[in-house]
């Protein structure tokens, strides 16, 4: 497996980076970013879903226990994904971990510790992320955390802009990236730039913290919305 290219890490960032000004924009913004948002849909509850969602859940708060301090997390391999662009949350990933997760789950290896900046610089720890191929199928993503209690999903339908169009990132008219209006091949290669159709692979977060049940398994940990990825990035997996 490999890590994102440098080019499209850059595009990304660029993306990401993006200021929303008013909350017209920003509605907009959600609009846009739907359409590079693939999620599964919540199947019924099922006799032992609860009981093995639980326990990924103890699994996740067991993995984490070692990694309040963040500084333990990096001496042991995990790192940060775009560390010097800011975010509600920053996702510490260790790649080795992301690799096995393409072939078999270990609840007690997730591909990423969730971190959120601390005023005096350093990291508070709040989840954990778990990741899967781009191709899995839906059944293996509810054998590893029902889908009827997790919500896996993609970020999907990436277009790289032509170099010298970073421009086009940006602002209520943006054509390339995660808040591009442009979201299919043909409409893509028409405007000169590279289509990318799973940005990573499938992902899951999980807030063991959390005391309400609803947000344990939530895609938004906050109001900011952390997979909306205008602010922030989902690291560790392929791009396709």
């Amino acid at each position: 497996m490999s890590v994102l290219c440098w080019g499209t890490s850059a595009a990304l960032s660029q993306t990401m980076s993006a200021p929303a000004t008013s909350a017209s924009m920003q509605s907009n913004q959600m609009t846009r970013m739907q359409r590079h948002m693939t999620m599964t849909l919540p199947r019924p509850l099922q006799p032992g879903d609860q009981q093995k969602a639980d326990a990924v859940l103890q699994a996740a708060k067991a993995a984490m226990m070692p990694y309040q301090d963040y500084r333990k997390a990096l001496a042991d391999g995990f790192v940060i994904f775009l560390p010097n662009l800011p975010q509600p949350q920053y996702h510490f990933t260790r790649y080795a971990y992301a690799r096995d997760a393409q072939t078999h789950f270990d609840p007690s290896k997730p591909t990423s510790l969730l971190y959120k900046k601390t005023s005096d610089g350093g990291y508070r720890l709040v989840g954990a992320m778990y990741t899967d191929r781009v191709d899995a199928p839906e059944a293996e993503l509810n054998d590893r955390i029902p889908l009827s209690i997790a919500h896996w999903h993609q970020h999907t339908n990436f277009c790289r802009a032509p170099l010298g169009q970073l421009a086009g990132y940006f602002g209520p008219d943006a054509k390339f990236g995660l808040l591009g209006s442009i979201n299919t091949r043909q409409a893509c290669e028409a405007a000169g730039g590279k289509f990318i159709p799973h940005v990573f692979g499938w992902m899951v977060h999980v807030y063991p913290y959390e005391t309400d049940p609803k947000k344990i398994w939530s895609t938004n940990d906050d109001d900011e919305g952390h997979d909306n990825m205008d602010h922030s990035a989902m690291p560790g997996m392929k791009m396709n």
